[in-house]
């Protein structure tokens, strides 16, 4: 990767990982500071990396980090932590969004971050695959039960939309 696709990389790309990171860890600091990290980390390895290759490579180091920042955290202190964000930072003028946003939050970081790269970021299964180090079976599996239990809280008494 020469210098000037690096660059390319960095304007295309840095918007979407930030909203990748943002959304999975929920705090804006945080996520501003992981797409700098992944993007030292591309920088570091641009001999090894074709250009074609950056966007899966860059949301690769940032799946790994947003696990690592939820290792760190706990399950339930992270959890509370993203539900609170998305409640303060969330566009205020859209109810739909702070909907969708509470409802993300009640899913565990794995799934979280399989719904957000497929569904918001449009990776294939295969590709989400080899972001997680899980077959493209396990994928499916994983992304099909987000969905029902976001389902589930979407049509629940409290959320009908």
């Amino acid at each position: 990767m020469t210098t000037s696709e690096y660059n390319r990389c960095v304007h295309e790309l840095s918007d979407s990982l930030y909203r990748f990171a943002w959304k999975s860890i929920g705090e804006a600091e945080e996520a501003k500071d992981m797409v700098q990290q992944a993007f030292t980390v591309l920088w570091e390895k641009r001999a090894e990396v074709p250009p074609e290759k950056g966007k899966s490579f860059l949301f690769t180091v940032a799946y790994r980090k947003c696990m690592d920042v939820h290792r760190a955290r706990g399950r339930t202190t992270g959890t509370e932590r993203l539900h609170e964000n998305a409640l303060t930072e969330a566009p205020r003028t859209n109810e739909l969004k702070k909907i969708l946003q509470q409802a993300l939050a009640t899913l565990d970081q794995q799934s979280r971050n399989l719904v957000l790269l497929k569904d918001y970021e449009g990776y294939s299964y295969e590709e989400i695959a080899g972001m997680t180090a899980l077959n493209t079976t396990q994928v499916k599996v994983y992304l099909h039960r987000a969905r029902k239990s976001l389902k589930n809280y979407l049509v629940s008494k409290e959320h009908v939309i």
